[in-house]
């Protein structure tokens, strides 16, 4: 996501993304993006099913 920057993710990361480039399960995928949000790295956007991940580089 950083080397894409912000252009390049469009819609930002979802567990579904990242699940594919990661080849983990939905659940360490999930555990993953919450651990990343929880430390202010990534901001999250949506609710549920719908949630998506954008870097926060402010």
């Amino acid at each position: 996501m950083f080397e894409a920057g912000p252009e390049g993710f469009q819609g930002g990361m979802s567990a579904r993304k990242y699940m594919a480039i990661t080849q983990v399960s939905k659940a360490k995928a999930t555990r993953d993006l919450q651990y990343l949000h929880e430390n202010g790295l990534l901001i999250q956007s949506g609710a549920d099913r719908s949630v998506r991940c954008e870097l926060n580089l402010g």
